[in-house]
């Protein structure tokens, strides 16, 4: 997972990115369910880190704790929620270089599209949990590239799929949950807990505090 110098040697790059914390300098999902959960979401998160629920198990349970409407989340985060620095010449970087981009996100599809619009990023392709609006509680649910509703190993799913498909697979993110996406990628740029994860598990990986140290670096390839 060294830095690559000649791209003809592999081919077509895909660069699979996380959102919460990976693209934005805080996680989404967390905020919302802090301001707008009704009962103690962070003890289902537990029971998800602790591996006894899936991550769909917990987004089932937690959000369906939260009663909000979208306008009113939406208006919440919009002058809380900000980008990781360097994101958006990273975005006109793999757009030059042909690499093609793709956010796989456990975040909700609602907040990710209109943070993108926010910062006029609305092209970038992404797949999140899809959101329902209820009144007893916000449905969320993922569907998996082959278009049935998964519970668990979404991002994997399409990490599986692009590698499939030929990509050279260039991962980036933070959390625990991109471990697995990782892993069926062929260079991995990590931060935070995915740093740890790589780290304790003797995984090649990257190390990154903003977006423009992985431009300056994949501009050598």
């Amino acid at each position: 997972m060294g830095v690559i110098t000649d791209l003809e040697k592999i081919g077509k790059v895909l660069v699979q990115c996380d959102f919460d914390g990976t693209v934005t300098e805080k996680d989404i999902s967390f905020m919302l369910l802090d301001a707008f959960a009704n009962g103690d979401w962070r003890t289902v998160n537990k029971q998800y880190t602790d591996g006894k629920i899936t991550v769909g198990q917990f987004n089932e349970q937690a959000f369906g704790m939260v009663k909000a409407g979208k306008k009113i989340m939406l208006e919440y985060i919009k002058t809380k929620a900000s980008l990781r620095n360097g994101f958006k010449d990273f975005v006109n970087f793999c757009a030059n270089k042909d690499f093609r981009l793709v956010i796989i996100s456990n975040g909700l599809d609602f907040y990710i599209k209109q943070i993108l619009k926010d910062n006029d990023l609305s092209g970038i392709e992404f797949h999140a949990a899809e959101t329902r609006f209820q009144p007893r509680g916000l449905r969320v649910q993922y569907i998996g590239p082959d278009g049935n509703v998964v519970d668990r190993a979404f991002k994997d799913k399409y990490a599986k799929l692009y590698f499939d498909e030929g990509y050279y697979i260039v991962y980036i993110g933070n959390g625990t949950s991109d471990l697995p996406a990782a892993m069926l990628s062929h260079h991995i740029f990590a931060t935070e807990s995915l740093l740890l994860n790589c780290q304790q598990h003797g995984i090649t990986c990257t190390p990154f505090t903003d977006f423009t140290e992985v431009t300056n670096l994949l501009k050598l390839w």
